[in-house]
C-alpha cells in the first residue's frame, strides 16, 4: 500500500459545452491523494471551494477534517481524487484563462456552463488518468449538485452517490439570493471597466454569508456584541469581504451563481419523476438544519421520491445551527455517516 498526496493537471481536447461553445482544450488542476491501490472516490466542491480537499499538514485542505489516514474517509482505504471545477479560479480553465481568440484573458467574456458540463469534463478527466470506476461521488452545494449529475449521466461508471446539503432543483429563493450577488458585482464599476470589482465582490460573499449561516448561530455567537462602536456581526462580514476578494474571481464567482440557478435534475430528461427512474445509483443523502438554500426538508422529500420510483436511498438530518455550513464544519456529528456508508458499500461488494 502506498499513500500519496499530489496535485496536477490533465487537459482534456476539443471539449464543447452544453451551449455548444468548444474549447480547443481544457486543464483542469486536481488533487490526489490516498491508497494508490484502493478504490477511487470522487469529491466535488462548492461554489468557492477548490481541489485542495485534505491539503497538506502546513495548509490543511477544506474537508481535511473528514478525509484523511484514519479519518472518516480513511486515506489508508481510500485514493481520492477532486477537480477545480471548470469556470473556476484555481487552475482550471475559466475566466482568468486566456482566450485563444484574443489572447486576453476571458474574464466576463467566459462562456455559460453547466452543472452537467462540469461533470462531462472531470469523466473525461477521469478516463485520461485511467480511473474506470468510482467507488463513490461526494460533496456538498454545487459538489452536490455534482454528484446528483454523476448519478445520472455515469450510473455505470458510479458504485453509490453522496449527495450533501443539496436539493435535486435549485429554489426561487435561492436563486433570488443569486440575483442579488450577482447584481452587486455586476453594478461594481470596477467590473465594468474590467478591473477588479473589490466592493461588489465582497459584498456578494456577505450576502452569502448571511444564506451560509443561520439566525441561531449569529445570535449564539455575536449576541449583540460591539468592537470599537461597531458590532461584531459587521466586522465579521466585512472579514468575510476582504478575504474573498483576495483569493477568488469575480467573473468565476458568476459563472457557477449562473451554473447553480440552472441545476435542476429533471431539465432534458422529461420530468422530476422520469429523472428518478433514470437512477440506478444508490443515495446516501445529507440534509442540514436550518439550511436556507437546501431545506432539509426537500432532501427528505426527494429521497422518498426516489424510494418511491423504484431507487435505493437514505436520508440522514444533521442537528446544528450552522445551517448550510454545516457541511463543511462539526465532522463528529455526521462524518460517521459517511464512514458507515462507504463501509456497507465495500462490505456489498466484497460479499
Amino acid at each position: 500500500m502506498t499513500i500519496s498526496n499530489n496535485e496536477k493537471k490533465v487537459v482534456i481536447p476539443n471539449f464543447t459545452l452544453e451551449s455548444g461553445f468548444t474549447f480547443k482544450e481544457v486543464e483542469l488542476v486536481y488533487e490526489k491523494a490516498g491508497n494508490k491501490e484502493g478504490p477511487v472516490i470522487l469529491v466535488c466542491h462548492a461554489l468557492t471551494g477548490n481541489h485542495k480537499t485534505i491539503g497538506t499538514d502546513e495548509d490543511p485542505g477544506w474537508w481535511r477534517g473528514l478525509i484523511h489516514e484514519g479519518g472518516y474517509v480513511d486515506l489508508n482505504h481510500y485514493q481520492v481524487i477532486t477537480f477545480n471545477v471548470l469556470g473556476g479560479c484555481d487552475g482550471s480553465t475559466g475566466p482568468k484563462s486566456i482566450d485563444p481568440q484574443t489572447d486576453e484573458p476571458f474574464g466576463a467574456t467566459f462562456p455559460n456552463v453547466t452543472v452537467r458540463d462540469l461533470v462531462e469534463v472531470q469523466f473525461l478527466a477521469l478516463k485520461k488518468l485511467g480511473v474506470n470506476h468510482l467507488r463513490a461521488v461526494i460533496g456538498g452545494s454545487l459538489g452536490g449538485m455534482q454528484v446528483l449529475e454523476w448519478g445520472l449521466m455515469y450510473a455505470n461508471f458510479v458504485d453509490a452517490m453522496i449527495p450533501i446539503a443539496v436539493t435535486p432543483q435549485f429554489s426561487d429563493y435561492a436563486i433570488a439570493f443569486n440575483h442579488i450577488s450577482a447584481k452587486a458585482i455586476k453594478q461594481d464599476p470596477s467590473w465594468q471597466r474590467g478591473e477588479v470589482p473589490e466592493e461588489g465582490l465582497g459584498l456578494a460573499r456577505e450576502i452569502g454569508m448571511i444564506t451560509y449561516r443561520s439566525a441561531p448561530l449569529f445570535q449564539e455567537r455575536f449576541n449583540r456584541k460591539k468592537t470599537n462602536g461597531e458590532y461584531d456581526v459587521q466586522s465579521y462580514l466585512d472579514y468575510q469581504a476582504d478575504k474573498i476578494v483576495e483569493r477568488f474571481d469575480a467573473n468565476s464567482y458568476l459563472t457557477l451563481l449562473n451554473a447553480m440557478n440552472n441545476h435542476d435534475v429533471a431539465c432534458g430528461r422529461g420530468s422530476y419523476e422520469a429523472a428518478l427512474e433514470q437512477l440506478e445509483v444508490s443515495v446516501v443523502a445529507l440534509g442540514f438544519q436550518h439550511d436556507l438554500l437546501y431545506p432539509p426538508q426537500e432532501i427528505k422529500l426527494f429521497v422518498d421520491d426516489v424510494n418511491m420510483l423504484g431507487g435505493s436511498a437514505n436520508y440522514y438530518e444533521v442537528e446544528t445551527i450552522f445551517g448550510h455550513d454545516g457541511f463543511l464544519v462539526e465532522f463528529d456529528k455526521w462524518g460517521h455517516v459517511i464512514e458507515t456508508a462507504l463501509k456497507k458499500l465495500t462490505f456489498k461488494i466484497n460479499k
